[in-house]
């Protein structure tokens, strides 16, 4: 039980394809008790009813947009929880609009509400648990990219933009935060049919392309990103920090 008596907050579950909620069923097997954000009323349902599978789960909400709510987040997790162990990191959003026009098209308003989503609300969240993680003695704090940071995929735009921008936020909080003993890593997983990516135009001819080039020759699980996701929340990666992991099926590593 790699997770056992640790406390998790996961922030980015929306139904049962999320990444986030296969972290979530990986952590709470792995002895983790949980509390689970939702971003709106509309998915507040879905949400609770995903964490009645766990053990003594929190249910919690959240907009990541609102530093009100961010801070009402750490004061509720603390009273029931009275430190953390870790931070699971799932936001991310752009306008669909911006997913469907050029990049070169993106518009500032666009622009701003993806990086606020997808990017400041790891800094936000982070520093909000902080004191929280220090109450145990250090802590964990994980988030999700894609290689849309580093290569140019098709409609991906301003989410590439806002990828690359968290990875370069994972580096620099790891910095920041290792004197704590706070560790901050992110995986990349190669892509997954979630409600994000329903998004993206031609989502389908991607998973093609990875099952086609990736060494593997096949695309990732969830499942499979969440077992990465336990052993980066874990002790046997206790000397891990500021790294992007990558599980992708190995599509990362070719040329043509």
């Amino acid at each position: 039980m790699l997770l056992s008596q640790k406390t998790g907050l996961i922030v980015g579950v929306a139904n049962k394809r999320s990444i986030a909620w296969a972290i979530a069923q990986k952590a709470a097997a792995a002895g983790a008790r949980l509390a689970l954000t939702y971003p709106s009323e509309r998915l507040e349902e879905n949400v609770r009813e995903l964490a009645a599978q766990l053990a003594d789960p929190l249910v919690l909400p959240c907009d990541v947009a609102s530093d009100q709510q961010i801070a009402d987040l750490a004061v509720a997790v603390e009273r029931e929880f009275g430190g953390l162990d870790f931070l699971v990191h799932g936001a991310a959003f752009a306008p669909q609009a911006e997913l469907s026009s050029p990049f070169v098209d993106t518009s500032r308003e666009g622009f701003r509400v993806a990086l606020d989503v997808s990017v400041y609300s790891l800094i936000a969240l982070t520093r909000a648990v902080t004191p929280l993680m220090e109450r145990r003695g250090g802590g964990t704090v994980l988030t999700l990219t894609f290689i849309g940071s580093q290569r140019v995929f098709t409609n991906y735009n301003v989410m590439g933009v806002a990828k690359a921008a968290l990875e370069s936020s994972v580096r620099y909080l790891a910095s920041d935060l290792g004197p704590r003993n706070i560790r901050v890593n992110a995986i990349s997983a190669g892509p997954i049919k979630t409600l994000a990516a329903a998004g993206i135009s031609g989502f389908s001819s991607i998973l093609q392309v990875y099952r086609e080039r990736a060494p593997l020759h096949r695309n990732v699980e969830a499942a499979e990103v969440a077992d990465a996701a336990v052993f980066l929340l874990g002790p046997e990666s206790r000397a891990i920090t500021g790294e992007i992991l990558m599980v992708d099926s190995g599509y990362h590593i070719v040329g043509v």
